[in-house]
């Protein structure tokens, strides 16, 4: 078995391909794995082995077709979760979102049409959906997405679909929480708030903290992945979610014990523009079909998360503030 594994030196990326390689998913204990990764600011190579005999790390961009067709042929599958997902800077540069999300995954769709890899599986986000008042989303919910990243994402969803029900590739959709645990870019509200709480700092708290997330450690979401690549139904959406649903104020609450802190580093900046108010997902569909079921607790892997944070200052220091590393 050989996989493709774009945008890998990313945060669930890598934790996806850490796993593999560690021989954590049943069958694929062998699996050979190919990354290809732009290494934008957001990929950090650091987040996998530098030397694995199952490893090969290619640096390039999923919008570089001819790259794609010279890498594709012999690979059995792909796990694309290469794309540009913070939405603050879709704000500020939608284009490079389009790009990327929309573009870049239509590339990678014709370049597995034409090297004959049948096998893909899409990885998405719930902000597809738009906001949820009450109740949860299922898979067959409209698309309303409200930010310009949400908006790319969505576009790569629909030219996944067009490539199953045009062309026949064998490709799924997963469309996921909120991911938090080590490794994430502390750009995410998370790690943000950790590693400045960490060194003693505010934290940015939007609005008045109201909006809620559901959160999913990323150990689980990768959990899902693999049973979709393994078992998931072509041209068919899976939702992955942890069930763990907690309004940013409550998470900043939260991370202030466990860093430490009290409340006077509550720092209230202007809600962002097309704020959603709140995401849920309804998960039955992967837990009846495929028995996903999370095993990590919110309470246990946001606790491990702050000790990873605390104890790999070498990993966060230098991403946090690339200008003082150079």
């Amino acid at each position: 078995m050989r996989l493709l594994v774009t945008g890998a030196a990313g945060f669930i990326g890598s934790t996806y391909v850490r796993a593999l390689l560690d021989g954590r998913y049943p069958g694929y204990e062998e699996a050979r794995v190919t990354v290809l990764d732009k290494l934008t600011y957001a990929g950090n190579r650091a987040n996998l082995p530098a030397h694995h005999p199952r490893l090969e790390f290619v640096q390039g961009d999923i919008c570089d077709l001819p790259l794609l067709l010279d890498l594709l042929p012999g690979h059995d599958a792909v796990v694309h979760f290469a794309a540009e997902s913070h939405v603050d800077r879709s704000i500020e540069a939608a284009a490079d979102f389009v790009r990327t999300n929309v573009a870049g995954t239509q590339n990678v769709l014709e370049a597995c049409l034409r090297t004959g890899v049948q096998r893909v599986v899409h990885i998405s986000t719930d902000e597809v959906y738009g906001s949820i008042e009450q109740g949860s989303w299922t898979e067959d919910w409209p698309l309303l997405p409200n930010t310009p990243y949400a908006a790319s994402k969505a576009g790569s969803d629909l030219v996944a679909r067009s490539y199953w029900r045009t062309h026949g590739l064998d490709v799924s959709i997963t469309r996921c929480s909120n991911n938090y645990g080590p490794y994430q870019h502390p750009e995410k509200l998370i790690p943000l708030f950790i590693t400045n709480l960490l060194k003693g700092e505010q934290v940015p708290l939007y609005g008045d903290g109201r909006n809620i997330r559901e959160w999913l450690h990323v150990d689980d979401h990768c959990r899902g992945i693999q049973l979709v690549l393994t078992r998931g139904r072509a041209g068919e959406v899976y939702n992955i979610g942890g069930g763990n649903e907690r309004t940013n104020l409550a998470i900043t609450r939260q991370l202030l014990e466990l860093c430490g802190q009290d409340e006077s580093l509550i720092r209230r900046v202007a809600d962002r523009k097309g704020h959603d108010l709140r995401y849920s997902v309804d998960e039955s569909k992967i837990r009846e079909e495929l028995g996903y079921a999370p095993q990590v607790s919110f309470e246990d892997g946001l606790a491990a998360t702050v000790a990873w944070y605390r104890d790999n200052p070498d990993w966060w220091l230098p991403v946090k503030h690339p200008e003082q590393a150079a």
